[in-house]
């Protein structure tokens, strides 16, 4: 009987400009007379309804696509933490049914330190050597070898640490003699697999028999292998954080965002390193119809080009040395949802191609495989490369920009973002100040003045971790930013736009002068270059000259235009 109910029945967007009182005579008293509604429901990766967003007002709401997508955005941002939630309380599902599983083994699981000394035994292990788990605990793996196992052993050991990371396990091919406590002895086949853990080295041997050791090995390897996937999405759905800032730049931005989001085409973010690239490429996936399916992130530049292959398409079991199993890649991982490609600059031309076929057909091979597998998934990339003068270098293939290039979207760096720096600023501090146990230390006149002249080549994330240090030594109740930041790095221009008269110009501070005050100039003018209401007859200068300065400072109207 109210408007929340075609939400939830029809799992469905719902606006009704006015009349809501008497379309819906039964909806609930909430001290005003509701005329207008917006809803959205709030849905899972598997489309179940988590509840619902709801806006009433007691005015018209009149329907206006940029409020729509907006709101839309803020949905999905809800949904996401219900998803969070959810996401946590299945990892500690995952770790609980892992170490049931372990525990119930019948082959012997055992962890060792990089001392080789016993951590973790499990009940078949201990049974296997004869020790209880306490007895077990802090003896070295080593004295339970017979000779020739230590050898064995030591030697998979330096097999396994030259390995490349990803790959840290191997099949001991030589039986290990196990000499138990009781002095009975044994052959035992065993795998060891290396990990890190806080900086640490630790090692995992399992001791099997040969008829169980394949479906026991298979099984640890899945639901390891599935609470690793949680764990990183969870940790997406924590950096997840809403896009602060009301200056032009940054409106243009949301307003692009609002368009694209739902129109299913490939995105290419482009943007200076720290302006926030990611933080849009999950705004868009976040509003778009496939935002109840999986986002799979891939950093091009943090995986080495030789399992760059790999990692995108998987790879089928002895494809290559040390593929002992079928590895699904990031790309049939995506399949019906979305994958975010960052610094997508740093692709090796080799790769580029396949990236290619994949967005053209929406098919590809796993490496070693004659088998080709299709594909839907919508690809978002982003660099802060300028990928036109890396093809011009011979860097980047022209054909996949144009493929990745269907719906570009520039982040605007953070210099350009006016009275956003201070924003931005505000809530760092808040944030850091909760996590120190303090009182938010206070942002002076001198101070915001000083942040919106500075240059931050380091953008957004320059400003926090700026904001982090000067919250750790603020006295007195006052931001502390003696020293933190560069004044070489500092403007001459003001947040008011002028320079400061006192203040002697070096050639640079000057050059950095001349091109901002052409900015103005060309922004007042919408710039319009010539005649009388030009940015030429603004600034004094004949219109061919002004003309070259643009193109000699490289000013372009969709970076700069408010």
């Amino acid at each position: 009987g109210t408007p929340c109910e075609n939400v939830i029945d029809q799992k469905r967007f719902v606006h009704i400009k006015e009349n809501v009182s008497n379309l819906f005579p039964d909806s609930p008293n909430f001290g005003i007379k509701v005329v207008s509604y917006m809803g959205a429901p709030l849905l899972d990766v598997n489309g179940d309804t988590l509840g619902l967003l709801a806006v009433i007002d007691e005015k018209p709401m009149p329907e206006e696509k940029r409020n729509k997508a907006i709101f839309h955005i803020f949905a999905g941002r809800a949904a996401a933490e219900l998803q969070r939630l959810r996401a946590e309380r299945e990892i500690q599902e995952r770790e609980t049914k892992l170490r049931r599983l372990i525990n119930s083994a019948m082959d012997g699981i055992i962890e060792l330190d990089e001392n080789l000394l016993i951590t973790m035994i499990n009940p078949a292990g201990s049974k296997l050597v004869s020790c209880s788990p306490d007895e077990a605990v802090g003896k070295s793996f080593l004295e339970l070898l017979s000779e020739k196992g230590r050898k064995i052993f030591n030697n998979s050991l330096d097999e396994l640490k030259n390995l490349e990371k990803g790959e840290k396990y191997i099949w001991i091919t030589e039986s290990l003699t196990i000499a138990c406590k009781n002095g009975v002895k044994f052959p035992a086949e065993a795998t060891v697999s290396q990990n890190e853990l806080n900086n640490e080295t630790f090692f995992t041997v399992i001791l099997r028999n040969i008829n169980d050791k394949l479906e026991a090995e298979k099984k640890i390897h899945t639901l390891k292998a599935e609470t690793e996937y949680l764990r990183e999405e969870l940790k997406l759905l924590n950096d997840f954080d809403e896009i602060i800032g009301q200056s032009r730049p940054v409106m243009n931005l949301l307003k692009d965002i609002a368009l694209v989001a739902n129109a299913d085409s490939t995105v290419l973010i482009s943007g200076e390193t720290g302006s926030g690239k990611e933080l849009v490429a999950r705004a868009i996936y976040s509003a778009g119809k496939r935002k109840d399916k999986q986002l799979i992130k891939v950093n091009c530049a943090a995986i080495p080009s030789s399992l760059m292959e790999s990692e995108f398409f998987g790879h089928v079991s002895g494809a290559f040395t040390g593929a002992t199993k079928r590895r699904v890649g990031r790309f049939e991982l995506a399949d019906g949802g979305t994958i975010f490609l960052d610094e997508i600059g740093d692709l090796h031309l080799d790769l580029q191609a396949k990236l290619l076929r994949v967005l053209q057909d929406g098919e590809f091979e796993p490496v070693g495989s004659s088998e080709t597998k299709k594909i839907n998934v919508r690809v978002i990339a982003a660099t802060n490369r300028n990928l036109k003068e890396e093809i011009k270098n011979g860097k980047f293939r022209e054909d996949l920009y144009y493929r990745l290039n269907v719906y570009p979207i520039f982040v605007p760096p953070l210099r350009e973002r006016g009275d956003d720096i201070i924003r931005l600023a505000t809530e760092f501090i808040k944030r850091f100040s909760r996590k120190q146990g303090i009182n938010p230390p206070r942002l002076t006149t001198d101070i915001q003045e000083k942040l919106v002249s500075y240059n931050w080549p380091g953008n957004i994330r320059e400003l926090q971790n700026v904001i982090e240090r000067a919250v750790i030594t603020s006295k007195d109740d006052i931001l502390n930013m003696e020293g933190i930041i560069s004044d070489e790095n500092i403007s001459p221009v003001n947040s008011a736009g002028e320079y400061s008269p006192d203040k002697i110009l070096s050639q640079k501070e000057l050059q950095e002068f001349e091109k901002a005050n052409i900015i103005r100039a060309l922004n007042s003018t919408n710039w319009k270059i010539s005649g009388i209401d030009g940015a030429a007859n603004l600034l004094g200068l004949p219109s061919t000259t002004l003309s070259s300065k643009i193109k000699a400072m490289g000013l372009k109207k969709e970076n700069f235009h408010n």
